[in-house]
Formats: C-alpha cells, sequence, structure tokens
C-alpha cells in the first residue's frame, strides 16, 4: 500500500494535466461543436449566381445555425430582439452590432479578433446618405475569430457546397419544409397576396432556430427566419465600397422568392428590424 500512494498521486497529476490541456484546446478551439466545416470548391448548386464563373471557395466553418438570442446575450450582456426567447434568432441587430459581436465573442473565446474596428473614423468607403454610424471596419488578415460571411461563403454553404442538389431554397424544393416566412410564421398558412395588415393579424413571428429542415450540410434556417448580414457591399463584389451591405436568405416578414438561396438583398449597415440577424463563420 505504501508503494501505491506515490504511484496513485502521479496518476492523478497526470490526469489533472491532460484535463487542463484538454480544457485549454477546447476553449481555443472557438467552440467549433456549434459549427459546421464547408468542404470549399466551386459552385455545384445550378441555381447559384456564382454557377459557371471561376469562383473557388476555400473551406471555412459557418454556423450551424443562425446566432440565437442566449448567445447574443452571452457575450454583450443585453438583448435587443423584438421577439424574446432564449432559442430565437437575436434579431434588431444591426451591421455595425455583428461585427462588433464577432469580435467580442472571439475574445471571451481566446481567439483573434478578425476585424479592426475604428469607430471615431468615418468610413470613405460608405457612400450612405443616412448611415449615421459609418464606423470603419477592415479586416486583419490572418485572424483566427469569428466573422460575418462573405456573399460568396453564404451562398455556396447554403447551396449545398459540394454536396449540393441544386435546390433553389437551402435544403430542398419546398419551401414551407425549410423556410419560415410570411406565409407559415405565424398562427395559420396565409394565402393570397402578401400583406402587412395580414401578416400582423396572424402574429408572424421569428421561429426557434433549427426547426425546419436542414440543407445538405446539416444547415439550419438559411432560408427563411431572418435576413443574415454578409460582409460585403451590395454595390461592389470587390468589397470596396458602397450603399448598402448584402443580407441574404429572406425572413419571417417576406416573400418566398427572397427565400431563395441566390436572392440578393440589401440593407444600410446601420438598419435593424425585427427579421434581421446573422450567423458567424470562421476560417478554417
Amino acid at each position: 500500500m505504501i508503494m501505491r500512494k506515490p504511484i496513485l498521486f502521479l496518476l492523478i497529476a497526470v490526469i489533472v494535466i491532460i484535463s487542463a490541456c484538454s480544457q485549454d484546446k477546447t476553449e481555443n478551439s472557438g467552440n467549433n461543436d456549434s459549427l459546421v466545416l464547408v468542404e470549399g470548391g466551386t459552385f455545384k448548386n445550378t441555381t447559384s449566381n456564382y454557377y459557371g464563373k471561376d469562383v473557388t471557395i476555400a473551406d471555412f466553418y459557418i454556423g450551424k445555425y443562425e446566432v440565437t438570442q442566449k448567445e447574443w446575450q452571452d457575450v454583450m450582456g443585453s438583448n435587443p430582439s423584438a421577439f424574446q426567447g432564449n432559442n430565437l434568432p437575436v434579431e434588431m441587430i444591426s451591421w455595425y452590432d455583428a461585427v462588433e459581436y464577432c469580435n467580442r465573442r472571439s475574445i471571451k473565446e481566446g481567439l483573434e479578433p478578425y476585424y479592426n474596428i475604428d469607430k471615431t473614423k468615418i468610413d470613405s468607403h460608405n457612400k450612405s446618405e443616412y448611415d449615421p454610424v459609418k464606423w470603419t471596419v477592415t479586416i486583419n488578415e490572418g485572424a483566427n475569430g469569428y466573422r460575418l460571411p462573405t456573399e460568396a461563403e453564404w451562398e455556396y454553404a447554403a447551396g449545398g457546397g459540394q454536396l449540393s442538389e441544386s435546390s433553389p431554397y437551402s435544403g430542398g424544393t419546398n419551401a414551407d419544409e425549410v423556410a419560415w416566412y410570411w406565409r407559415n410564421a405565424g398562427n395559420e398558412y396565409l394565402s393570397g397576396d402578401w400583406t402587412w395588415a395580414a401578416i400582423e393579424n396572424n402574429r408572424n413571428t421569428t421561429q426557434a432556430v433549427g426547426s425546419k429542415k436542414p440543407n445538405e450540410l446539416g444547415l439550419y434556417d438559411m432560408s427563411g427566419n431572418v435576413r443574415e448580414w454578409c460582409w460585403d457591399w451590395y454595390e461592389d463584389n470587390d468589397f470596396e465600397s458602397g450603399i448598402y451591405r448584402v443580407v441574404k436568405g429572406g425572413g419571417w416578414i417576406g416573400d418566398v422568392s427572397n427565400t431563395e438561396s441566390a436572392f440578393r438583398g440589401k440593407f444600410e449597415a446601420s438598419g435593424y428590424g425585427p427579421d434581421q440577424g446573422f450567423r458567424v463563420v470562421r476560417s478554417a
């Protein structure tokens, strides 16, 4: 028994060290269990704006779900959403809010922030007459932190990547199976023409993330629920300048056509609404 005690203590010490190393590795991994690795390549989805073009996407990680209100509150300490619920997507989020979240979450998880955000310098590339914010946001090249997807990355992932079945919606040809939009996001299934009165009377809202079918990559709600911010300027595919930022995927307010993966939406970077959210990306 006397001989075994030092061995026992040594084993315990080794286990503690291994556990500590494993914990460090987990903390520094950026919580990748909530992310999906997207294998890069050229576009296979024939409905995509990028199909048949000389565009190749590198491997990257993307959020399996839209950022939830719980995830937002854990990082930012408050919840701006019009429809409250931990598992609902966060909304009422501007583009600036989204990039700031990315940096704060990166710092919290021990990652290098992807963005350089200068709130004191007006962005000369922002051509909007109505954006009162105009922070200068630049990329910290090589950083491993969270970021917004580019429009091409978003559309590639929504379209199923290398596993694409060329569906117009993210995950299928039947929008009602994969997307929350104006007809199905309330008490009853709406028919007829879109009207705001019909949506209000039907008590349409956002819905819990992941409650519709996923796409080929296991990604949820890339069609419908909330519109998702992308990095790009709407007017300039080289990301140099513009008036609006790109939003993709449509939302619970919009028509079914907005939920098509190829649909290009636009919004002032400082704009926000109860159908405006985002999901995060990390470089692989």
